[in-house]
């Protein structure tokens, strides 16, 4: 769904900028994308996504903080192990 709704702007977009319609085609354009914008659904859609985000933006310097110590740890875990460089052939079975 997410999708075809960045399609649907995407071309409306391209259309209004490449096209030779003028500004009364323009006008319909804005018009009906304003009316889609303001309609119930997608302002439900909205109120979620906010929820969501201010539900959640407090936990995110936790999360990146954790994600950076565990990659930290693990590039430093690699860099701590010393390959093996003797210059003695591994012995045959």
């Amino acid at each position: 769904m997410k999708g075809k709704l960045v399609f649907a702007a995407g071309a409306a977009l391209g259309y209004v900028l490449g096209s030779r319609a003028g500004r009364k085609r323009y006008e319909q354009i804005k018009s009906n994308a304003q009316k889609v914008w303001h309609s119930d659904p997608v302002q439900k859609g909205v109120g979620q996504v906010q929820s969501f985000v201010d539900d959640h933006v407090p936990d995110v310097p936790t999360v990146l903080a954790d994600g950076a110590k565990k990659v930290i740890d693990g590039v430093a875990g690699k860099a701590s192990k010393k390959p093996d460089t003797s210059s003695e052939p591994s012995p045959s079975i």
